[in-house]
């Protein structure tokens, strides 16, 4: 890391140990977000750090933003996701808005004072993000949105919706992108998903029906919606690979930490070599997953965004995340099934990391279409 990512990761640290980690055990239970939290780290900057500094964003290259995501989800998964989709969603107004969307809708996103949601899955369209049904009526002045959306990261507690809808016809070129929000009539949330882990981030669904949107909403021109919500998955694979790795890196500490203190057979079971393997592997797994990322990450900051990185990076990243976490259970063993300590959330919070920003068998999909390509095929 060079300075100014040392700088940052100190910064997050400090904040994180003091501000989110004594609230995790409770907030994970009640599944509580706390807008404070956001509030406070985009006081600090955090949550605009990759936006133009013409929009109040630090305009921070992709490492530095990885690494600063990889930190917080040393603490929080949960925390870490609200700021990447975000995230996600100030780059594809930063990128496809007119003058007026980014004045609007950017400053209060970088700012941490609202936070952005992306809205695209529904219970047909999900890896297969082409056949959505949701559908956008051109009306005089605008459009009218009818149909839901599932598994929305953030529903509910977003201000600012980026929703795909189908103005056209079937498939990819039927699709536009729209800047939705809170408080729309027509506009509102359906059940609040009961989940494994990421117990304090919120998943919503998100019902439209008969809901106007005024046509200065409408990012780009009709049709061209497909293209803005694939325009951000590079960058938002790198981000939950870096997620994967604060992940990893925190139970592999708390399993080192737990097994140098815990005594059985009058030594410290950390002196037991088959504990020491476990350890060495999950060490050496953090580590090359954390490359790869930063690999992803460096290949977008020179603008040569690498999908077949980014790929590989979201897959053996989110891939690590869920054998370490594991691992770490295994060692703490019966106190590490309990939630007297942090690894058995960790372990369920890494599960769906394996998931989100395309599957982890999608991830192989498009490797290998990258590979076929590479040979001439």
């Amino acid at each position: 890391m060079n300075d100014m990512q040392k700088e940052i990761v100190e910064g997050l640290k400090r904040f994180r140990l003091e501000k989110i980690e004594p609230l995790m055990e409770h907030d994970d239970f009640e599944g509580k977000f706390r807008m404070e939290i956001f509030n406070e780290l985009g006081e600090l900057g955090f949550t605009g750090m990759t936006a133009s500094e013409e929009y109040g964003g630090l305009d921070l290259p992709c490492q530095d933003y990885s690494y600063a995501l990889e930190e917080i989800a040393k603490s929080s998964v949960a925390y870490a996701v609200t700021i990447s989709v975000s995230s996600m969603v100030q780059t594809i107004i930063n990128t496809f808005g007119n003058k007026e969307q980014k004045e609007k809708y950017l400053p209060p996103l970088t700012s941490g004072q609202a936070i952005g949601a992306f809205a695209l899955s529904e219970s047909g369209a999900g890896s297969d993000a082409a056949s959505l049904k949701t559908t956008a009526k051109k009306v005089e002045g605008g459009y009218i949105l009818n149909g839901s959306k599932l598994w929305i990261t953030s529903g509910g507690i977003a201000k600012t919706y980026v929703v795909m809808a189908r103005t056209g016809g079937e498939g990819a070129k039927g699709v536009s992108a729209f800047i939705v929000e809170d408080g729309t009539e027509g506009f509102t949330y359906g059940k609040k998903e009961k989940k494994m882990g990421w117990n304090i981030s919120p998943t919503r669904e998100l019902l439209f029906e008969n809901c106007f949107i005024p046509e200065e909403n409408l990012l780009q021109k009709e049709g061209e919606g497909f293209k803005v919500a694939m325009s951000g998955l590079d960058k938002g694979r790198v981000a939950i690979g870096s997620i994967s790795v604060g992940c990893a890196g925190r139970a592999l500490d708390e399993a080192i930490k737990y097994s140098l203190e815990r005594q059985q057979f009058k030594q410290a079971i950390f002196d037991f070599q088959g504990l020491q393997f476990m350890m060495a592997d999950m060490a050496c797994d953090v580590e090359a997953a954390r490359l790869l990322v930063q690999a992803a990450a460096k290949s977008i900051d020179d603008g040569k965004s690498n999908q077949k990185l980014a790929s590989m990076a979201k897959m053996r990243a989110s891939d690590t995340a869920m054998k370490v976490t594991t691992d770490a259970v295994q060692i703490l063993g019966g106190v590490g099934y309990t939630k007297e300590y942090p690894v058995e959330r960790f372990m369920r919070d890494a599960k769906v990391l394996q998931i989100v920003e395309g599957t982890n068998q999608i991830q192989k999909v498009v490797i290998s279409r990258q590979l076929k390509k590479e040979y001439g095929q």
